[in-house]
């Protein structure tokens, strides 16, 4: 009986939609699993469940983490993804051996072969498909790639320089190389790694003898491929720059690019920065990925008295909300999130962006050219004339910005931007420093943001501990400092307990996985605009918000580690930098 038909038993699926889809299958020539999972019928697990009671084979999920190269290494990848089987465990030359399709006697015919030609024995599993594509992105290796592609540059260069053996110049040599498969391969696989891994930037830099390629994980960079030797690396960085449309010749001065490709029907965008060393030209790419995607404020860190102040804030009809933090904090993401309130059927949303992180359906979103004068100033003046309720600006920069994004909220606009200070307190003196009369602050300011991204603990090998006595000794003198609102929360008896990192596989040993947000977010209500009219210091400003209640960045992140979100040690590494 076809799954179709047993859905039609169970009373999923209707009779007449069953017919259709039966006559699909017949004549697109699909499997019979695509088409119902495509129409959403039923979840994947669900389905996969029926089909192994049906064929009487045992299913099983798998980790890719689980499985080893060695062990992947007995059926070639072409083989298993043609036939949709896998190698999944293996006890001396007995292999278990995962199939999306045991039903299929061609694929059965395969392993048969296989298990011939290699000497082992199997058992087969069932496998869902989605299982089976994450354990197939195991055969791609980081290092066995590239090294692959190496070989057939060598060979390349070497059967070039056996032939005609015409004398060329350097540039020439460089546009050749450039031109050969092989480097494009390896920056092909350099980049589909980082994306895959999740990586939020690309190193790609000389050392004295070598190229190392590092990736930026949770915000920390791990060093996760070298290059046997340096010569690579100016046809590597011509290669990145001739898809980022930069000049290939010119390696005296930094340039700055961008690109866009494609990784399994996702469109992903990349930030070039090249800058030339005493040893070669260095790259760091940033990784955007320009997918469509909703952003939660729990998700972000954001909540208690944190959450309620910003939807206070949002509620107004006008106001600017401004989000501050060094580079790579999060901030661009925490407008996205404020956005995605703000973005209604009744309300015309424009954004001018560098570059635009995220595509997000309804809203006008324009990325700025300063090459072309088309900057952050220029852009706002002309957003003024496009009737809008709610701006977002990137960055404000200079006085011109800061100038005309002050006017918008005084116009009855909300606008939403970014400036670098280190914390909430330095906003006003920094507005202040920009030209921005201490009068226009109060009534244009609704609230100042600061942020910094702390490493998540790994929730699958995480481990509670009894705190060390200094460390309880710090954390009970932190909670101290707490606004009485929030300490009267707090229910810790008088041996709480924490969690420190472990490291598993899942995690790459590393103890944490992800990030989080931590947060200060001072609300400009009337006391405080009283204040900022008379220009005060950062020390006035601190007592007045520590008055209103604000939780600072490190309180926040203090009450994430009792929560087990994150480790102390963690919380002071980042809120404690400036």
């Amino acid at each position: 009986m076809s799954l179709i038909q047993q859905l039609v038993e169970k009373g999923i699926l209707e009779k007449t939609r069953a017919v259709a889809l039966e006559y699909e299958i017949k004549s697109s020539g699909l499997k019979e699993e695509d088409v119902i999972l495509e129409k959403k019928i039923v979840p994947e697990d669900f389905l996969f469940g029926l089909k192994s009671e049906t064929l009487k084979i045992p299913l099983k999920t798998v980790s890719p983490d689980e499985v080893s190269l060695k062990l992947l290494e007995t059926i070639p990848e072409e083989s298993a993804k043609y036939y949709k089987i896998i190698p999944i465990d293996r006890q001396d030359d007995h292999l278990d051996i995962g199939m999306v399709y045991p039903e299929d006697l061609k694929a059965r015919e395969a392993l048969e072969f296989l298990s011939r030609q290699s000497k082992f024995a199997y058992q087969v599993f069932l496998i869902t498909a989605s299982n089976f594509e994450d354990l197939l992105k195991k055969y791609r290796s980081l290092k066995q790639e590239v090294e692959r592609a190496l070989e057939e540059l060598e060979t390349e260069i070497k059967e070039d320089e056996g032939g005609k053996g015409t004398s060329r110049s350097r540039g020439e040599d460089l546009e050749r190389i450039v031109e050969e498969a092989p480097i494009s391969k390896v920056v092909a696989v350099i980049l589909r790694h980082a994306v895959d891994g999740n990586a939020s930037d690309i190193h790609i830099e000389p050392t004295r003898d070598k190229v190392r390629v590092r990736f930026r994980l949770d915000g920390i960079l791990h060093s996760s491929l070298f290059l046997p030797t340096k010569d690579y690396l100016p046809a590597i960085v011509a290669r990145i720059k001739i898809l980022s449309n930069l000049k290939i010749d010119e390696t005296r001065v930094p340039q700055d690019g961008r690109f866009s490709t494609r990784f399994e029907e996702r469109s992903v965008d990349f930030r070039v920065s090249t800058f030339p060393t005493t040893l070669g030209e260095k790259v760091a790419i940033r990784i955007l990925d320009s997918g469509q995607r909703k952003i939660d404020f729990k998700e972000l860190g954001i909540n208690g008295r944190n959450l309620s102040v910003i939807e206070k804030a949002i509620e107004k009809p006008y106001g600017m909300i401004l989000v501050t933090g060094p580079t790579g904090s999060g901030k661009t993401t925490t407008l996205y999130a404020v956005l995605g309130l703000l973005n209604k059927e009744e309300s015309n949303v424009i954004t001018l962006e560098d570059p635009v992180e995220y595509f997000i359906e309804g809203v006008n979103q324009s990325q700025v050219k300063p090459e072309i004068g088309y900057d952050f100033a220029t852009g706002l003046r002309h957003i003024l004339r496009q009737d809008p309720d709610v701006i977002m600006v990137g960055e404000i920069r200079d006085e011109e910005t800061a100038s005309l994004a002050i006017h918008a909220a005084l116009t009855g606009h909300i606008v939403l931007s970014t400036l670098h200070t280190s914390n909430t307190l330095g906003v006003v003196p920094r507005l202040i420093d920009m030209g921005i009369r201490s009068f226009l602050i109060p009534p244009t300011l609704s609230i100042a943001i600061a942020q910094r991204l702390v490493r998540k603990l790994c929730p699958y090998c995480k481990k509670k501990v009894k705190p060390k006595p200094e460390v309880k000794k710090a954390l009970l003198k932190e909670i101290e400092g707490f606004p009485p609102a929030v300490r009267q929360t707090l229910k810790l008896g008088a041996n709480f307990e924490i969690f420190e990192p472990v490291g598993c596989k899942r995690c790459n040993n590393a103890g944490y996985s992800g990030r989080v947000g931590i947060f200060e977010i001072m609300d400009i209500n009337e006391r405080m605009g009283e204040l900022i009219i008379r220009e005060p210091s950062e020390a006035e400003i601190a007592e007045e918000a520590e008055k209103q209640g604000m939780v600072t960045m490190k309180e926040d992140g203090i009450l994430k580690v009792l929560e087990g979100i994150t480790s102390f040690e963690e919380v002071l590494r980042v809120a404690e930098e400036k």
